[in-house]
Order: structure tokens, then sequence, then C-alpha cells
């Protein structure tokens, strides 16, 4: 790795982390709610203008219908609260749904709560980041061309901060939840106040019309504790639990307030700015403002206020922070799932700093794609988004009940058999109400975007079954058999070569240190000039190992050498090959593409040979190593006196059966009496 790239992992990522130090990662509730609930506290930003969105399906006559859709929303959310809580008594592995499904309902379930999941912690991501840059500029107008750039790189930001490690962006995360749910709360508090002494706040919207229009309304997030469970500080479902509860209160009665002041002040959104009848200035390039935006300015007196400017700031940084959860939830279910052999096994590995990095980057990247693809629009992005949300729900709520009825069938207690009955309850009604909402968002928003994330999830399903297959076939493929490992008979070393300079010398010098029973130095004659001149060379230096050439007369290099390795295998099948292939080592770019490519298609080749070992003998150029420890220069006296010292070639002795020996060096046999010392050892000095 060079310098460059160490210091800037060093300066994005921190210094590494000991795996001794892994439970000093876990988290307090305190910073457990800003990391986990982040995403459902900022969703009270946009839900009440997506619930706006949707009634201006039939103009400003039908706003009067908020108050029940929000009513309905509160008591769904209530809901599913009080279902995860259950969830993460009983399953606090940190599963979640996936968990949840795959043990209650099975494993075809479980995939399909797993691909809801995976997308919808995607959607997360891009949804919030996109609402974040749309309260940007609400305050800041002059922001609307750079929308793409703004949210892709607050992508950058989050994955950079997640990389780090989940304590310091549970810090970092911390007092911006805080300070946005304290800003929202005197906001609601101011304006109620207001209202109820008849100064109501009005919104700049209360005289615009509406001309009629799609949209609906999302309320997520509430999964991300379920699945981070193994995060939080001893006892960790009971932290957890009490976690998702101040995240139930603190939500409901944010969104609950913002909806109020919306309805009170009026407020007039729609989908296309251009729709608003009466709206002020240019639609096509002056974007309207968000319901949060416009119920600040009413509340704290205009757009100039420092209520409005703090409003606007903490909204836009806990949207963008809010892709946090998912930053922390998409890493922990891809390790599980990896873990269960249905990813890549990489997504199990932990970083420099104790964190799944590579689903972190995985996320990240995903994510931008969406943004640049939808061009960061919040309302096109969520339409993707329920559909993933509410499957996992509905599935996971099933399988609980499926538990409690499992458990209550063993249960004698009644104390413990009236809690399971009441819990079972609990999750009968999420299901319920979760898989209404499934079916109806599914059908009315199929041909809105919603009918991506249903093609995309069976395509996620299908290359997670197919991951396992390899997988479950690679296992079985590599048990031992009964009979235990055979060791191989004899191993027949062959050195490539090209050229008599070092690499070669070194080849062969470490060809003949591993002492294989015998030993061939292999060219090809592509040239016939070149090939005798290789061979007057070969005899000038008096090397102790014959030179085996193979023809060419259509000037391959790979084919011959692989006829030639064949033939030792099929005279003897029990035998093993190995091929020494000296390497160039280089340390610029460009020089990969002038070198090694001979030895990297014959690599790939023999590697695909059944016993046929292949080994690299490197040679490092002077710009492989430029600034570490002064290079090892050896002479080529040192070369030729590590090839012609004490271990000089001995005459073998000839195998039991008479047969005739392969090309090339005999260097001893298993059965080699122990007075005589092999070639290749104590006076073989490899270059």
């Amino acid at each position: 790795m060079s310098l460059l790239t160490r210091v800037t992992k060093r300066l994005v990522v921190g210094r590494p982390v000991r795996s001794d130090r892994i439970g000093e990662a876990t988290l307090p509730k305190r910073v457990a709610l800003p990391i986990f609930a982040s995403d459902a506290l900022s969703s009270v930003a946009y839900a009440t203008q997506e619930i706006l969105l949707m009634l201006s399906l039939a103009g400003v006559a039908y706003l009067w219908i908020a108050p029940w859709t929000a009513g309905a929303i509160v008591l769904l959310f209530a809901v599913v609260i009080a279902s995860y809580r259950q969830v993460v008594h009983a399953y606090p592995s940190g599963g979640g749904d996936y968990e949840v499904a795959t043990r209650n309902l099975g494993r075809f379930a479980g995939l399909t709560v797993a691909s809801a999941l995976l997308t919808d912690y995607v959607l997360t991501v891009a949804v919030s980041v996109s609402s974040g840059v749309d309260n940007i500029i609400s305050a800041f107008p002059g922001l609307n061309a750079w929308r793409v750039g703004l949210a892709l790189g607050f992508v950058a930001v989050l994955a950079a901060v997640n990389l780090r490690g989940v304590r310091e962006s549970g810090t970092a995360f911390a007092v911006p939840t805080y300070a946005f749910a304290a800003g929202v709360l005197l906001m609601i508090a101011t304006g109620l106040i207001r209202a109820m002494f008849g100064s109501a706040p009005v919104a700049e919207s209360a005289s615009w019309g509406i001309r009629p229009e799609p949209g609906y309304t999302a309320l997520t997030g509430v999964e991300a504790i379920a699945n981070g469970v193994p995060a939080f500080r001893p006892p960790k479902s009971r932290n957890a639990a009490t976690t998702l509860l101040a995240l139930g209160v603190l939500a409901i009665t944010m969104f609950s307030g913002i909806t109020a002041l919306a309805l009170i002040s009026k407020v007039h959104v729609a989908t296309n700015t251009c729709d608003l009848v009466g709206f002020p200035g240019n639609c096509q390039t002056h974007p309207q403002r968000t319901v949060i935006a416009q119920i600040a300015s009413a509340v704290f007196g205009g757009n100039g206020s420092i209520g409005f400017f703090y409003i606007q700031a903490v909204t836009a940084l806990i949207l963008i922070l809010a892709a946090n959860t998912a930053f922390n939830g998409f890493p922990l279910l891809g390790a599980v799932l990896a873990q269960d052999r249905y990813l890549p096994r990489q997504l199990h590995t932990r970083g420099d700093r104790l964190v799944f990095s590579n689903g972190i980057v995985l996320l990240a990247a995903f994510a931008c794609l969406l943004i640049y693809a939808f061009h960061a629009e919040v309302t096109r992005l969520i339409q993707l988004y329920i559909i993933g949300v509410f499957t996992s729900f509905t599935l996971g709520q099933s399988g609980m009940v499926r538990h409690w009825n499992r458990l209550l069938r063993a249960e004698r207690d009644p104390e413990q058999r009236h809690r399971m009955i009441r819990s079972r309850a609990i999750n009968a009604t999420g299901a319920t109400l979760t898989g209404l909402v499934l079916v109806i968002v599914t059908l009315t928003k199929f041909l809105l975007g919603a009918w991506i994330v249903i093609v995309a999830m069976p395509i996620i399903f299908i290359t997670m079954r197919g991951i396992n297959r390899h997988y479950t076939r690679v296992s079985e493929e590599l048990v031992p058999e009964d009979e235990g490992v055979l060791m191989p008979s004899r191993v027949h070393a062959v050195v490539l070569v090209s050229k008599v300079h070092k690499p070669t010398l070194r080849a062969l010098a470490y060809a003949r240190a591993t002492r294989p029973d015998t030993l061939t130095a292999l060219t090809v004659n592509v040239d016939d000039a070149e090939t005798r001149a290789l061979q007057a060379e070969w005899e000038r230096l008096g090397l102790p190992v014959a030179l085996t050439v193979v023809e060419s007369p259509y000037r391959e290099i790979t084919r011959p050498v692989l006829d030639f390795v064949k033939r030792i295998r099929r005279e003897s099948p029990r035998d093993v090959v190995t091929v020494f292939i000296p390497e160039y080592v280089v340390g610029r770019w460009w020089e990969h593409l002038l070198h090694n490519q001979s030895a990297l298609r014959l690599k790939g080749r023999l590697l695909f040979s059944p016993g046929v070992m292949v080994t690299s003998v490197p040679w490092q150029l002077h710009s492989s190593d430029r600034r570490a420890h002064p290079r090892e220069r050896p002479l080529p006296g040192d070369l030729r006196r590590g090839l012609e010292a004490r271990a000089a070639p001995r005459a073998a002795p000839r195998p039991p059966d008479g047969g005739a020996l392969p090309d090339g060096e005999r260097a001893g046999s298993p059965d080699r009496p122990p007075d005589r010392p092999p070639v290749g050892t104590a006076g073989d000095r490899p270059p």
C-alpha cells in the first residue's frame, strides 16, 4: 500500500483498534437513541408533507381528512413500536425480522425479509439525505441546481464517519438529534400557544390553490433497533426495549404536533411547484419550501428569523444523519446473512475500527446510485420506500405470532402464559395492520415506481439463494474423506526459463531448496536463434540442472508447458507437479502492463490442472521498493556459488521398477538414506 493511501486511510478511518476491545464499542441508551432512532425521529420532518401531498389528489377541499390520516399513522406507529418491543426481548441476537421470519416461517420467508430490509436500508439513505438537501434548499433556494452533488457528498461523509466506528459516530450524531427534537418541540409549543391566544401562525402558502395530483406518506425506521440489539450495553434486550419506547413517545409527539401546526397554519404543498395556484416567482426554477420550513417561518416570524434558520439547520442535519440508521443496520444484517452463507463472507469481516466496513462501503455505493438515478427527489424515491418496509414488518410480526404459539404449547405457568398471550395479541395486531397497509400500497403505488422494488427484491432473493448453494457445494466438496489425506508418491519440480537472469536463477535455487524428487528447467522454443543462445549461455554458466526444450511450431508458450505438465501427470497420476514461475514485482501501475503477462496467463491455466501446484518466485525491481529498506543486491558470483556450493548434484538411483525418469535432475526420493544430504540444502543460498 502506498504512503499516500495509508495516510488517507488513517485520516478517514483512524488508527486500527485491537480485536479484544470489541466490547468497548457497545452503546448506552442515550447514544443508541440518536444512532438507531434518528431515521424514525427525522421522518416526522417529511411525514406530514407526504400526507398533504396524498390529499392534494382531490385538491385543497379534502385537506380536512388530514387529522384522521395522521391519527391512523399514529395508531399504526404505536402498534409497531409495541410489536418490536416483543421482538427485542425474544430475539436479542440482532437478526430482527430476518431471524424471526427464518426461525418461525421458514427459510423462504426469512430471505424475503432479508431482501426487503436490504432494499429498505439503501432507500433510507437515499430518502433521508435527499430530504435533508430539500430543507437546505428551502433556506437557500440558490442551491437547487446543486441538489444531486450535495446529496452524494453527504453520503460520502456519512460513510467516512461510520467507518471510524459506532462510538465516534454516536457521539457525532447525538447532539444534532437532540437539538432537532428540542427545536421541533419548542416550535410546536410556541405555535400551539399562539393559536390558543388568538394569533395562530399563517403559512406563506395558505392562500395558494392546488391542482389535483397524486402522493402519499411514510413513517419508518422502527425496525433498526431490533436489528441493532447486539450494539447495546447489557442488559441488551431491556435497553433496546426502553430505547424503542422513548423513540415511540418522542416521534408520535413530534409528528402529531407538526401535523396540527400544518393544519392550523394552512400549509399547501404539491409535488410539482407549477401545480400551486398563486405561487409567486418562476415555478420552473424556484422550489417550494418544505412543510416544516413553512411552519417554522409562520411560527417564528418570517424566513429571516433566527428560529426559522435554526429549525432548517437542525432539520437538514438530522435528516442527513438519519441515514446513519441504515449505516448501522445494513452492515449488521449483512454480517448475519454472511454468517448464514447468503452473502459473501467478506461482509462478516470487521475492519480496522471493529465495524463491518465492507457493508458500509457497499451501502454507500448503492445509495449514491439511487440518488443519481432519481435526481435526489424525495417524492420519487419514497415511492420505492414503503414496499420493503411493510414487507419486513408483516412477515416479522407474523413470525412472532407463531413464536408465541409454539411457546404456549409447552408453557404451564399461568403468569408466563398470560404474558405470552398478551404479546401474541400485540404482534397479531401489528401483523394485521402492516399487512393491510402492504396490500394497499402495492396496489396503489405499483405504477408510480413501487414496481422497481417488487422486481429488485426477487433478484436479491435469487442472488442470496445462489450464494448459499455455492457455499454449501464448496463445503461438501472440501470435507475430508474417511481414508484421510493421501501423501503424493513423488514431487516433480518444473522451473520455467525464458532467459538466464537473476529471477530465473533465484527460481532455480529456490526449487532446489524444496528438495523435489525431480527437477526440470523448462523453456519453450518459439525462436530458434534465441533458444540456441539460451542453451549456450546455460552451458557457459555450468548450471547443475539440465535445460529441457519443448518445441512450439505455432509460437505458443502456454499450451506446450501445459502439455509437458500433463504428460508427467499421466505417467504418474499420484505424483504432484510444482511449477515455479519467476515474476517481476513492480511499483508503478503502468509497469504491470509491460511485465508478467505470459506468466499470468500460464498461471491462470495451471490453476485449473489437478495435481499441479503453482509457485510464484518474485523478483523485486527497484521501482517496487523506492522508500523502504535498502535493496538486497546479490552479485552474480553469489548466485552461481549458491547453485554450485557443497550441494553439488549427485548421481540419483533409478526407480525400483527400472523405469526412466522424466527429463531433468533426480534430486532424491522419500526413501533416501539419512546419511546422504539431499540436493539444495546447506550450501544453497537463493539470491
